[in-house]
């Protein structure tokens, strides 16, 4: 029996909104946080196989999942679904997870007809990227298909979707993807192979697909029938070596691919980066007469941590304000939008969309967030962004200062909102709330 919209659990505090999905094994729910306001998926075993004599199996390799994503998400990726939560309610296991707004690469083909070369490809360095990771982890997904590849704002992707991941070990295949066969090479069918080559084979597949909207010959008619794979550039122009790259990661026997998700991400010549978004021309306007000059040249070198440096330079030039100094709430409020819109935009630009002030305030406000400060949407955003890992804050020389860094994690700029009061020593400040939460409720951004 599944849970319907408007059920309220008992163990958290999260009423269900809509079913997202359901397969062979599990369901999957859009729900809204009852305190925070903000949605996630929650993900659950299929109760309707409670009588099956293999579901506590099922129940098992349910719970493994959480505890694969849980472990991937000590070193958090970008690109890999977040696991937040891992709880019983009433005899069934709960997973909590990230709602991930988009479409999956299955649907945005479907609905809007193949990629170009470049952003399939950029598409799917960013899985490629998150799969090196993965298989480092000891840990092999078998079924990175489009189907379980989100795509947010066209411009990140993410990997979902844990349930048959395998510590390289073998188990019996199964997908609840209709087409997951054009997917799968011929020997997970067979055998339940839990290497390396089986996700390069998928991932090689999945880019084939998005590059030339249509499915790639099956595995199994490869294997069994003789019929030949038809190269993509026969239905597309592409380049030779994205060509070259698919074909190769397409290879019929295991020993015919590149053997691991890095060499296959070298034959691509991968480099991390989110898909190519055009941008205008930044006028640097500034309300102050303040030069931004050097802090585009730094962005546009991507020189971040200097970048960030920079920033804080100038904004505390603009409030007329020196280093040693903090940005108060009064500040914070009057920053003219001239300048504010100048800094953001220059952000957005050279990091295509990953880092700025703009980025960051769509992420507080899907976890709830508004001009009052919560202590807990705050960390919540803190944990999202990258600022807190753990539980413990990160310094500013402990963030990461490249494109792999989730998406807002910079510019960060300490900006603090104060009360004070006298005591028999003088003038004593106390820190009330952090100032980046009226920041980031600026309408102008």
């Amino acid at each position: 029996m599944s849970w319907i919209p408007g059920y309220e659990l008992r163990q958290r505090p999260y009423v269900i909104e809509t079913i997202l999905g359901q397969g062979g094994f599990g369901i999957t729910y859009k729900a809204k946080h009852l305190t925070l306001n903000h949605r996630v998926v929650l993900k659950t075993p299929n109760a309707g196989l409670q009588n099956d004599p293999e579901y506590p199996k099922y129940v098992q390799r349910f719970i493994q999942e959480g505890k694969t994503l849980a472990r991937l998400c000590q070193n958090s990726h970008p690109h890999i679904v977040r696991v937040s939560d891992l709880f019983e309610e009433n005899g069934l296991h709960c997973l909590v997870m990230d709602l991930i707004v988009g479409q999956s690469l299955w649907e945005f083909v479907q609905n809007n007809g193949r990629l170009s070369e470049a952003d399939a490809v950029n598409i799917i360095r960013q899985i490629a990227d998150a799969l090196v990771m993965v298989h480092n982890a000891g840990i092999i997904h078998r079924d990175a298909h489009p189907g379980n590849i989100m795509l947010r704002n066209k411009t990140s992707a993410v990997l979902i979707d844990f349930g048959l991941a395998t510590e390289i070990m073998p188990k019996v295949m199964s997908s609840k993807h209709p087409f997951n066969g054009y997917f799968a090479p011929y020997e997970q069918f067979k055998e339940g192979s839990g290497k390396p080559t089986v996700d390069v084979y998928c991932l090689a597949a999945s880019l084939y697909y998005a590059i030339t909207g249509q499915l790639p010959t099956q595995s199994l008619t490869r294997k069994l029938d003789n019929k030949a794979l038809i190269p993509p550039n026969r239905i597309v122009k592409i380049s030779d070596k994205i060509n070259d790259a698919i074909v190769k990661g397409l290879g019929l026997e295991p020993q015919q691919r590149p053997q691991t998700m890095a060499e296959f991400w070298r034959l691509l010549d991968i480099q991390p980066q989110p898909v190519q978004i055009p941008q205008p021309n930044i006028e640097l306007k500034s309300a102050k007469g303040v030069n931004y000059r050097q802090l585009e040249q730094l962005l546009k070198a991507g020189n971040w941590k200097e970048a960030g440096e920079e920033t804080a330079k100038k904004m505390y030039e603009v409030a007329g304000r020196t280093m040693e100094e903090f940005l108060g709430l009064g500040d914070i409020l009057k920053f003219p939008c001239e300048d504010l819109r100048t800094i953001d935009q220059l952000w957005v630009k050279y990091s295509n969309g990953r880092f700025g002030f703009s980025v960051q305030k769509r992420i507080y406000q899907s976890l709830g967030g508004t001009r009052n400060y919560d202590e807990k949407v705050w960390e919540a955003f803190a944990d999202r962004v990258g600022w807190r890992v753990n539980g413990d804050w990160l310094c500013y020389n402990d963030l990461k200062f490249n494109l792999k860094a989730n998406y807002g994690h910079l510019p960060r700029v300490e900006m603090y909102r104060w009360d004070d009061f006298e005591n028999e020593f003088g003038e004593v400040w106390v820190l009330e709330m952090p100032g980046e939460v009226s920041l980031l409720s600026r309408r102008d951004l």
